[in-house]
This record gives C-alpha cells, structure tokens and sequence, in this order.
C-alpha cells in the first residue's frame, strides 16, 4: 500500500472505504465484462452479427485493460480483491451482461451489449464525482476509463437506431486513455 497515497485521499475528505468499494465493484463489473462480452462476441454471427464483432471485441478487450488500470489503485489505497471468483463476481457493480435467451437474436444482444455500457459510465461517473478536485490519481484514471465507456456505449447505441455520436471506430490503438494508466 502508498501509505502516503492513502493519507492525502483520506485528508482530502474522502472516505477511502467507500471509494475502495466503488473501485472494486466496478473492477468486478469490468472482468466480468470482459468475459460475458466474449460469449456475446462469440454469438454475433450472420449478416447483421459480422458487422459488431470488431466493436465489441474492441470493447472487450478496453473492459479488460480497465479491470488492468483499477488493481493497482485499488492496492495503492490498501484495498484488496476478494479472494474467491464466485463473490468477486456478485460483488460486480453492474448486472451480468448475459447471452439473452434467442442468442441468434443481435438487437437483443445490442440491448445487453448498450446496457451494460450504460452501467459502467453511471459506475465511473459516480467515482469522478466523487474524486473531483481531492484525489487526482482516481479522478484522472476513473475519467480515462469513462471517457471509453462513453464511446463503447454510443458505438453500440448508433447500431440501435439511437442516433449518431460522431464516434468512430479506434484502428489499432485500444484503450487510448487508459493506456498510460497501464504502463
């Protein structure tokens, strides 16, 4: 643990308790994520499928990299992660992103890929609120992280009929702001 890390959060004003268990929570949903987007990346199959695997592989890699960029802020603070998977994964700050029942069936698996999206930005915008102005570590991380959930969601949302979000698919470069939290 950064000791003095902790120290400067906690004499900012917040509750460091509190924000390890955001933190935790939302590295749950992210892992978990990352797994269920694999099985619905597996399943979007067919002429309307073919189209979103590249998107939602992307997502699913991003989703891993911030469960990557969460741990050791989570360590640095003295938090820890549970140690058995079962309630790591029950602990996850958003509902399993689950295959829904008709796995031939891309809107429903569009529906469960935006909604899930939707659930971290509302997760990481609760951290950034949180942090804001008192811990610039979290605050800056947690931001990174929201700014590509934010773009996970409206690449989803586009393919919903939502409208457009001027976004645009990354070449190459996953996770552009989470990366330097990664390194």
């Amino acid at each position: 643990m950064a000791r003095v890390a902790r120290e400067m959060v906690e004499k900012a004003g917040i509750d460091v308790d509190e924000l390890l268990e955001l933190l935790v929570t939302n590295a749950a949903a992210e892992l978990t994520t990352y797994y269920y987007y694999t099985i619905l990346r597996a399943n979007l199959i067919g002429l309307e499928g073919e189209g979103l695997k590249e998107i939602a592989e992307t997502a699913r890699i991003e989703d891993r990299n911030h469960f990557e960029a969460l741990v050791p802020r989570i360590y640095e603070l003295g938090g820890k992660l549970p140690k058995d998977m079962n309630e790591f994964h029950d602990c996850s700050a958003c509902p399993p992103a689950s295959l829904p029942e008709d796995p031939s069936d891309v809107r429903a698996i569009l529906k469960v890929l935006v909604e899930a999206e939707r659930c971290a930005v509302r997760g990481y915008t609760r951290v950034c609120n949180l942090t804001a102005g008192k811990d610039h570590r979290t605050y800056g991380l947690a931001q990174a992280i929201l700014n590509e959930e934010i773009e996970h969601e409206s690449w989803f949302s586009e393919f919903l009929g939502e409208g457009p979000s001027g976004h645009f698919l990354r070449r190459g470069d996953t996770s552009p702001f989470v990366g330097p939290y990664m390194r």
